[in-house]
């Protein structure tokens, strides 16, 4: 895995790099994707090159993230660049469907793991499972929550967590408070 120094903040072209390789795509298969130069693509992912909003939604599109999700939310103080994310700076991540918002606590996405504020409004759920090729645990810090993996239901309250190894999962919120968890997902998956 590809570590920078710690004295240099991560960027959008470590992140799309980072979410093109959690996806298994090559510069090349990405490129086609988007209908662009490989070199063009390499140059963004580098920082040499400033996609635009219109490149920004297509590649959004490609590795199924928000655009929103790729842009930087309350910049950090230098000295705090890559190492702490404020309430205030967290970036919005996923699609908000379902009743669940979702916040990135990681400084970026380049590590082998990320970190996700997630709520879950009340009386949301998720009605297909969903499994991924992913290690996840969650911890709950409020309200209750409902997580079937692999055709058992749990419910959770506050203090309880769980983990999940790529068996397919649904949550669900149907009491009238929101949900809030903390969720750890390796490899990354936004």
């Amino acid at each position: 895995m590809e570590h920078s120094r710690p004295d240099t903040p991560h960027s959008l072209g470590a992140d799309l790099r980072a979410l093109r390789k959690s996806r298994g795509l090559t510069l090349a298969q990405m490129a086609e994707a988007l209908d662009c130069s490989v070199g063009w693509l390499s140059q963004v992912e580098r920082d040499i090159s400033d996609p635009g909003i219109t490149d920004l939604r297509a590649i959004a599109a490609c590795l199924e993230v928000s655009v929103s999700m790729l842009f930087r939310h309350g910049a950090a103080p230098a000295h705090e660049a890559g190492y702490v994310v404020r309430r205030d700076a967290r970036r919005p991540i996923g699609t908000k469907i379902m009743g669940l918002v979702e916040e990135l606590l990681s400084p970026d996405l380049t590590d082998d793991f990320e970190m996700v504020h997630s709520t879950f409004q009340p009386h949301s759920r998720i009605k297909v499972p969903v499994s991924r090729p992913t290690q996840e645990v969650g911890y709950i810090l409020s309200g209750k929550l409902e997580i079937e993996v692999a055709g058992h239901t749990h419910l959770l309250n506050p203090g309880d967590s769980f983990r999940i190894r790529g068996e397919a999962f649904r949550w669900a919120n149907p009491y009238p408070d929101p949900a809030v968890a903390i969720w750890v997902i390796a490899p990354p998956v936004y």
